[in-house]
């Protein structure tokens, strides 16, 4: 731009009291300054989001939490096997990746799917009982935990279902502080 136009465009900009324009998209960014909510919802809805709608980010977060821890453990797994093995070079780059990605793969695999039992089972009983509470919590963990370890036996599934169990607890425990101290202070 010569100096003529950036007098130009600083006058025109100064004289409006425009922002000036984004030099990416073209657009004055002043226009989506707005006291709209960003969400619509319908007449008469809360303005919390449901159950089925947290799903979604329960999933995608779980299936991103298994990739990175199951990436980290591949790292470290890789390290030690490498060394072990002697490997240098770029054969032991690639097996690092490989360590990597099946580990990773593998974890959000897992976390993923316990997610994606947990959240069907969440929004299933929330809408048979029509009531969003700690009880659908709890039961929806114990049946993940029961469900996912089904095919493991008998003792498997009840471990599963107690471990299952024992998560919402200590989940209900630290989202619920404030219910908890008003029902043992009265």
């Amino acid at each position: 731009m010569d100096s003529r136009q950036n007098d130009f465009n600083s006058s025109v900009y100064s004289n409006r009291n425009l922002a000036p324009l984004s030099p990416y998209l073209n657009f004055d960014p002043s226009y989506l300054k707005s006291s709209q909510p960003e969400f619509i919802f319908p007449e008469g809805a809360s303005r919390n989001r449901g159950r089925f709608e947290l799903a979604f980010s329960t999933i995608g977060g779980m299936c991103m939490a298994g990739g990175a821890i199951g990436g980290v453990s591949g790292l470290l797994q890789g390290i030690r096997d490498t060394s072990a093995a002697g490997h240098t070079g770029k054969l032991r780059r690639t097996q690092l990746i490989n360590y990597v990605m099946k580990q990773g793969a593998s974890s959000a695999n897992t976390l993923g799917v316990v997610a994606v039992m947990y959240s069907a089972f969440g929004v299933g009983l929330s809408k048979l009982r029509d009531a969003e509470d700690e009880f659908n919590t709890l039961a929806a963990a114990s049946a993940t935990g029961l469900l996912y370890k089904s095919t493991s036996g008998l003792k498997s599934c009840l471990k599963g279902g107690a471990s299952g169990l024992a998560l919402a607890l200590v989940y209900c425990a630290f989202t619920s502080r404030e219910k908890i101290t008003n029902w043992t202070s009265s």
